[in-house]
């Protein structure tokens, strides 16, 4: 198979304990849209792993290190992370901000992060955000500070944030009547894989 046919394969990292919750939502549409472009996505449901907060013993940056220290389900998600064409990360806003299950599995993709950019599997990586909060507003609710954080974080390691949709809802699941965000959510799958 020539490079060119081969199918883009997009991990979709849901930080949500609702399985069918609103940020669940979101990335399903997008899902929609990388399958509609051609590509292949697989979802991680964060709540349902055993992810430990990083320790910050730097094993990770040792020569010769062979990744990360710490042994649990992260140690089967990196390969997929680093073999992916593109993350689509998605998470409600808990208390100001993104969900404890999405802050610590960031975290933890320090083990991934090299200080020469361009040798780091993160560098270039496309990326999509999604993002559902309560309140009427972005900012009052925090999910102003959760965007920030995606945008600093991955702006830093050289990754490539392709996109973001958020929006309110109460009730799990409710987002989907907000047609013109389903219609964006879909738009940035397509995106994604462009």
């Amino acid at each position: 198979m020539q490079e060119k046919d081969k199918q883009k394969k997009v991990i979709v990292l849901l930080g949500s304990p609702r399985k069918k919750g609103n940020s669940t939502t979101l990335a399903k549409q997008i899902i929609r849209g990388v399958e509609s472009a051609g590509g292949q996505a697989e979802t991680v449901y964060l709540n349902g792993l055993n992810i430990k907060p990083c320790q910050g013993c730097y094993a990770c940056k040792k020569e010769n290190s062979s990744g990360c220290a710490v042994n649990d389900d992260m140690q089967s998600l990196y390969p997929k992370l680093v073999e992916s064409d593109a993350w689509v990360i998605a998470s409600p806003v808990y208390w100001f901000t993104m969900s404890a299950q999405t802050k610590i599995f960031i975290d933890r993709c320090f083990a991934l992060f090299n200080e020469d950019a361009q040798k780091s599997p993160l560098y270039k990586k496309r990326i999509a955000i999604a993002m559902s909060y309560g309140d009427a507003d972005a900012f009052a609710s925090g999910c102003v500070n959760a965007l920030r954080s995606f945008q600093d974080t991955y702006n830093y390691v050289g990754a490539d944030i392709v996109g973001m949709v958020y929006g309110s809802a109460e009730e799990p699941g409710e987002i989907a009547s907000n047609e013109e965000l389903m219609k964006q959510a879909e738009e940035l799958g397509k995106e994604l894989l462009s």
